[in-house]
């Protein structure tokens, strides 16, 4: 009687782990559909979602670091077409994206519509100094009359810049370069401010159509319009023109590694790619980074693809300089050029034009940081430098002795941002929390169910076989 009872327990625990393990293995693709449909109903842009939530507010703080280039031997280069030796000065950190979304509309297809005020507020413990900081710097005036008036002019422009006793490089106040002046010499021709960043504050980017994700959620955040418009105009090319994938502040979820993640930025007029790296854990989230692929930016001769971008084969030595966009299209043709800080995956002529250039990868590369199952990012550096090109002149007395064409390093810019505790644990307790209790759940069962059933399967067959032995 007392071997049946045991026995009897034995088969219920084995009856029990196996129905435990199979309730473990139904509950995982069970499980995937609940944490699918989790992720799907938090992620849409909608009212109410914890995405929605995190994408009107900004809470999290983005600084804007930056680091001028300042002219060592202004004179050599003038008086004797010496080349050119710079040193960085900064960084000079300003708190930007701190204004909320405007004008936030929900439209019938799908798409939500906003636009992104532009402000800039400058964080002096941040800095090295004052933005009443003096440099020696490219003369943004010169440079820039000298590419945007026609050839038939410069015997004028030549005139002007004597008149004001102007030359190739000035000293000026770290917020006048960046922010804007009144200069003596374009002002009055063209009636434009000078500056790197002019216009900037009370200005807006947008307005952005993005979709929703309501019917379709691979679709989620995806730009669908920007400025009213679906593609580029600033490139003769159906290919460079296309606006592809998102803003990069967040993507559709569920990443697979192999495919890259494709965004749009309007600091480059462009829309770029970013391929994976490495997983990573920032604040107990585990993140997926994403940094830009070197062929970004490389010569039409090496990336067939970039050929579009070329718009002036005469300045870019035919199409064969590598590491630099020519983006005075949407700068008012300004000769703005935009490349990766100190010229990094760029061609040597670049850093070999301007002495005093060394790109370092680890300091100088963009990259996102990714929480794969929402697609938010988490973690990003976006550094950029930003250009100017001059060229010789025979009419222009300052540049009589410049040889070639230069691709001139004005400053390079590290625009980053990175989630704050109280964000992370929202987000934990929000989201993460719950798929982590599913996936717990379901390999609690079938690992206890597993266990349970072995044992007890074990135990009935040891005591079968001694007790056969007795007999």
């Amino acid at each position: 009687m007392g071997f049946c009872s045991v026995r009897c327990w034995l088969i219920t625990g084995a009856v029990m782990g196996g129905v435990l393990a199979i309730l473990g293995g139904i509950l995982f693709p069970v499980g995937d559909s609940i944490i699918r449909d989790t992720v799907h109903k938090e992620t849409v842009l909608e009212n109410g979602t914890t995405a929605y939530e995190a994408w009107t507010v900004t809470s999290v703080a983005v600084y804007r670091e930056l680091w001028l280039f300042e002219v060592t031997n202004p004179t050599e280069v003038v008086q004797l077409g010496a080349k050119p030796t710079v040193v960085e000065r900064g960084p000079y950190t300003y708190k930007i994206r701190y204004l909320p979304k405007e004008n936030i509309t929900a439209n019938s297809n799908h798409t939500i519509s906003f636009v992104l005020p532009a402000g800039a507020i400058f964080q002096r413990d941040r800095s090295v100094g004052d933005e009443e900081d003096a440099i020696s710097f490219l003369n943004l005036a010169v440079v820039g009359a000298y590419s945007m008036l026609p050839k038939l002019l410069h015997g004028r422009l030549n005139l002007a810049i004597k008149k004001h006793n102007a030359s190739l490089f000035q000293s000026r106040t770290v917020k006048e370069l960046l922010w804007g002046y009144d200069d003596p010499l374009l002002s009055p021709l063209l009636n434009l401010t000078v500056g790197v960043f002019v216009p900037y504050n009370d200005t807006y980017d947008g307005p952005y159509n993005v979709f929703t994700g309501k019917d379709d959620i691979s679709k989620v955040s995806m730009i669908d319009r920007w400025k009213g418009e679906t593609k580029l105009n600033y490139w003769n090319d159906k290919y460079c023109n296309m606006i592809n994938g998102t803003d990069a502040s967040s993507f559709p979820p569920f990443l697979d590694k192999k495919s890259p993640l494709y965004f749009f930025s309007s600091d480059i007029c462009r829309s770029v790619s970013a391929d994976f790296e490495r997983s990573l854990v920032l604040k107990e989230i585990e993140l997926y980074r994403y940094t830009l692929n070197p062929l970004t930016m490389a010569a039409p001769t090496e990336n067939p693809d970039n050929r579009c971008y070329c718009s002036d084969p005469e300045v870019t030595r035919n199409c064969t300089t590598a590491g630099v966009l020519d983006v005075s299209a949407c700068r008012e043709n300004m000769p703005i050029f935009i490349s990766l800080p100190h010229f990094l995956h760029g061609s040597p002529s670049l850093s070999q034009d301007v002495l005093g250039l060394k790109a370092i990868e680890e300091e100088h590369f963009t990259f996102l940081d990714v929480e794969p199952v929402t697609g938010m990012t988490m973690r990003f550096a976006k550094r950029l430098q930003v250009n100017m090109m001059y060229g010789p002149s025979k009419q222009i007395e300052v540049l009589n002795k410049v040889k070639d064409y230069t691709v001139f390093p004005l400053l390079w810019l590290n625009e980053s941002a990175e989630v704050d505790d109280e964000t992370a644990e929202r987000f934990r307790k929000e989201l993460t929390s719950r798929i982590e209790t599913v996936e717990a759940l379901r390999v609690a069962l079938l690992a206890v169910g597993s266990v349970l059933f072995t044992a007890c399967i074990i135990t009935i067959a040891v005591t079968s076989s001694r007790r056969g032995k007795k007999a």
